[in-house]
C-alpha cells in the first residue's frame, strides 16, 4: 500500500512539473480575475504588475499586485493597500503607478472619482519598504485634490527623466497635465514660467498617460475612446522633450473582434539593456458585456527602422518566458 501511495505521489509530482514545463507562454490574461489599468515595472530582477481591481466603484477599496520571474508564471500579493490605510479614500481606487527611490517604494493612486473641487479625493501617495507592501498613507491627504487645466485628478504616471528629475503625468476628462515633483514626493516645484501644472494634451487624448525614452526620444502614450466600449485604444506621439509638443502619430493598440475588445489603459516594460519591449494592458473578453469585466494581458511591442511603434497584435498566447540577469 505504501508503495502504491508513493507511486501515486511520484506520478502527481511528475505531472505537476510536466504541466509547468509545458507552459511555453504566459497566456492572456496573465493571471485570473478582473483587473484593469495595469502598470508593469521591474524591481530587483522581478517583473511586477500593479492593476486596478476592476469592480463597481464602491467595491474598489483595495489593490493587489502580481510578480513574476519570467513573465509566464505569476504570484499574487493580495491587498497591498486598502482604504483602511488611506483615511480620506472611500471608493474608486484607480490606476496605481509605482516608483522606487532610495530603497522606498512610492505608490501613486487615484481615489474617490471626484467630479469637482468641492469633493474630497484625487491623487494620493502611499509608501512601503517592499514592492509588495503593505503600503501606508504618505501624506495623510491627497497630493492633488483639485482640477487644473480641466484635468480630473486621476490616472497618474510617475516618470523619471534622464537627469533624475521626477515628473507626474496625469489627467482624465480629455486633459493631461505634467507637474514637477519635489525630491521627497511631498508636493511640486513650479516650472520656470511659474506654473505648477503644465497642460500637454495631444489630439485624441482621453486618459491613461504613459511615457518612456528610446534612443533619446520621448514616447508619450495615452488611451482614447470610452473605457466601457469596444473602441477603447492606445495612441502615441514622439517628442524631443518630456513636455512635447506631442503630435499624434496614430493608434498602436486596439480591439481585435476575433480576440477581445476594449484594449487600452496600458504601460510598457523594457528588458534592461535590450531593445525588447512589452505592452501591459487590459481588455474585455468577447463573452463579456459588463464594463468592469476587464482582464490584464501582455503582448510584444516592436518598432520599425524609423523608430515608429508597430501596431500591436493582441493575442491569446501572450509572451514567451523572459528571465532577467
Amino acid at each position: 500500500m505504501k508503495k502504491l501511495i508513493g507511486l501515486s505521489l511520484l506520478c502527481l509530482t511528475s505531472f505537476t512539473a510536466f504541466s509547468q514545463t509545458q507552459k511555453k507562454t504566459s497566456g492572456n490574461p496573465v493571471f485570473p480575475g478582473w483587473y484593469a489599468d495595469p502598470e508593469g515595472i521591474i524591481f530587483n530582477k522581478t517583473f511586477w504588475i500593479y492593476p486596478t481591481f476592476s469592480a463597481p466603484y464602491n467595491q474598489q477599496v483595495h489593490m493587489d499586485a502580481f510578480s513574476s520571474k519570467d513573465l509566464v508564471s505569476w504570484s499574487k500579493h493580495p491587498n497591498i493597500i486598502d482604504t483602511s490605510a488611506i483615511k480620506w479614500a472611500k471608493r474608486a481606487m484607480w490606476a496605481p503607478s509605482i516608483i522606487e527611490k532610495e530603497k522606498k517604494y512610492y505608490l501613486f493612486f487615484g481615489a474617490n472619482d471626484i467630479q469637482n473641487d468641492q469633493e474630497k479625493g484625487g491623487i494620493g501617495v502611499a509608501i512601503a519598504d517592499r514592492p509588495e507592501g503593505p503600503f501606508k498613507d504618505y501624506l495623510g491627504k491627497p497630493l492633488i485634490d483639485k482640477f487644473h487645466n480641466g484635468a480630473q485628478p486621476i490616472d497618474q504616471f510617475v516618470f523619471r527623466d534622464k537627469d533624475g528629475q521626477y515628473y507626474l503625468f496625469y489627467g482624465g476628462w480629455r486633459h493631461c497635465n505634467v507637474a514637477k515633483l519635489k525630491s521627497d514626493f511631498t508636493g511640486f516645484e513650479p516650472f520656470e514660467d511659474g506654473k505648477t501644472f503644465k497642460e500637454i494634451t495631444p489630439k485624441g487624448y482621453v486618459e491613461g498617460p504613459f511615457m518612456f525614452i528610446r534612443n533619446g526620444k520621448y514616447y508619450f502614450m495615452w488611451s482614447e475612446g470610452g473605457w466601457t466600449g469596444p473602441d477603447y485604444s492606445v495612441a502615441y506621439a514622439i517628442a524631443d522633450s518630456p513636455f512635447g509638443p506631442f503630435e499624434r502619430v496614430g493608434k498602436i493598440l486596439q480591439q481585435d473582434p476575433k480576440v477581445a475588445t476594449g484594449a487600452g489603459h496600458h504601460s510598457v516594460v523594457q528588458v534592461p539593456g535590450k531593445d525588447e519591449w512589452y505592452i501591459v494592458y487590459h481588455r474585455r473578453p468577447l463573452t463579456e458585456t459588463d464594463g468592469n469585466h476587464r482582464e490584464t494581458c501582455i503582448d510584444e511591442m516592436t518598432f520599425d527602422d524609423k523608430g515608429m511603434i508597430n501596431p500591436v497584435t493582441i493575442t491569446r498566447e501572450g509572451v514567451k518566458a523572459v528571465r532577467l540577469r
